[in-house]
């Protein structure tokens, strides 16, 4: 792959180093194996999607390929819906995460008591939690990467930023 200039701001790390204790205090936190890790990785590609960013897209799908998962599955994600290949407790973190970044109809909530039961009956409170905090950690990314645009990696350990 040729690696184009696409970064629009250095890493923002360097001027401000308390970030990268917050992103390990995230990885961390969602790391309890409360929720997979491939259910978490599949709800942060599904963000990625939403918000149509590539870095979070090659990133997050790096992550599912490495971890054993199908190309039916990463590919599926953007259309889970009437995909086959996804649990029923995917299933619904997935909808909780589109239910999240989407904005809703005027008048309703983005989480609906509907929605949230559904989630509740596949994640007990610790996972409903780790979870939340999950979509609360992809939305962390999701700001550095729409504004700061880091170059497309395969892994944190690649070069993210020019």
């Amino acid at each position: 792959m040729t690696k184009t200039t696409l970064s629009r701001m250095p890493n923002p790390a360097e001027f401000v180093p308390e970030m990268n204790d917050v992103s390990a205090a995230l990885f961390r936190a969602t790391g309890n194996q409360s929720v997979p890790r491939t259910t978490i990785n599949l709800v942060h590609l599904r963000a990625g999607q939403i918000v149509n960013n590539t870095y979070l897209t090659v990133l997050n799908t790096s992550f599912l390929r490495k971890a054993g998962e199908s190309e039916e599955r990463i590919t599926a994600v953007s259309s889970w819906p009437d995909a086959p290949y996804f649990t029923e407790a995917e299933r619904a973190a997935l909808a909780l995460v589109e239910a999240t970044l989407q904005p809703a109809p005027r008048g309703t909530e983005r989480v609906s008591d509907a929605l949230y039961a559904e989630v509740a009956k596949h994640y007990d409170p610790k996972a409903l939690a780790t979870l939340t905090l999950a979509i609360g950690q992809i939305n962390f990314f999701i700001a550095v990467a729409v504004i700061g645009k880091p170059q497309p990696v395969g892994s944190l350990a690649e070069a993210q930023w020019d």
